[in-house]
């Protein structure tokens, strides 16, 4: 893909139907839900995800995190929340992405990669094909417990900038990204899309300041 000059914002870590309406208000194009993961900040109840997805405004696309990894689950977790998109946070082992189309027609596909070394690229090639957009984050899967976003740190830009111009699909970049980073984010990877969660809040609550600080150094006009 090619480079985008001023990127896609999507906030993450909803906590409440009042937070999405701040993170609307200051231009999200998507707003993140995140359910059971296995470490990380921003996990919330199903009940509360249902009742956030259901309150999104269109055309703002509501994604729900889920750390499932055989089909079944992801499917029946879906169609009982009923996000608009599904960012799936780790590798598929039961099952594939073509399944997951086939039974969520109009649901998107994000496909976590966690940039930890050159061979991320080569995974980033090889399912870009059969998602909507791949999100690149620092997190790391092969740990005993596993890091599957949230880490609050960021990885290697040069690698994720290698991967967007591989890939033919959007590249969404995250993993420790905060006002001060954000535009070198941008000028480093070009990516289409930055997602931001730990760095936008204030002891765990969406922080307008900060949001605001972080949509101007993304480089979005009027904010």
């Amino acid at each position: 893909m090619t480079p985008t000059r001023i990127p896609r914002l999507k906030i993450c870590c909803m906590q409440s139907v009042e937070e999405v309406w701040l993170a609307v208000d200051a231009g999200a194009a998507a707003v993140g839900l995140v359910s059971g993961m296995p470490s990380g900040p921003g996990v919330i109840e199903e009940e509360t995800i249902a009742e956030i997805a259901a309150a999104v405004p269109p055309p703002v696309l509501s994604v729900l995190l889920t750390s499932h990894q055989d089909t079944d689950s992801v499917i029946a977790q879906q169609r009982r929340l009923r996000p608009r998109a599904l960012q799936l946070v780790d590798r598929l082992v039961r099952g594939d992405h073509a399944q997951l189309r086939a039974a969520l027609p109009g649901i998107a596909l994000l496909q976590v990669v966690h940039v930890v070394g050159p061979e991320s690229v080569e995974e980033a090639r090889a399912v870009a094909p059969h998602v909507d957009a791949i999100l690149l984050d620092s997190g790391n899967p092969g740990l005993a417990v596993k890091q599957l976003g949230g880490t609050g740190r960021t990885h290697d830009w040069s690698l994720s900038r290698q991967i967007r111009e591989a890939v033919a699909v959007p590249v969404f970049l995250a993993g420790g990204l905060n006002p001060e980073n954000a535009g070198e984010a941008v000028r480093q990877v070009g990516p289409f899309g930055l997602d931001v969660c730990s760095g936008v809040r204030r002891e765990g609550k969406l922080d307008l300041a900060l949001l605001a600080a972080f949509v101007r150094a993304a480089g979005h006009p009027g904010s």
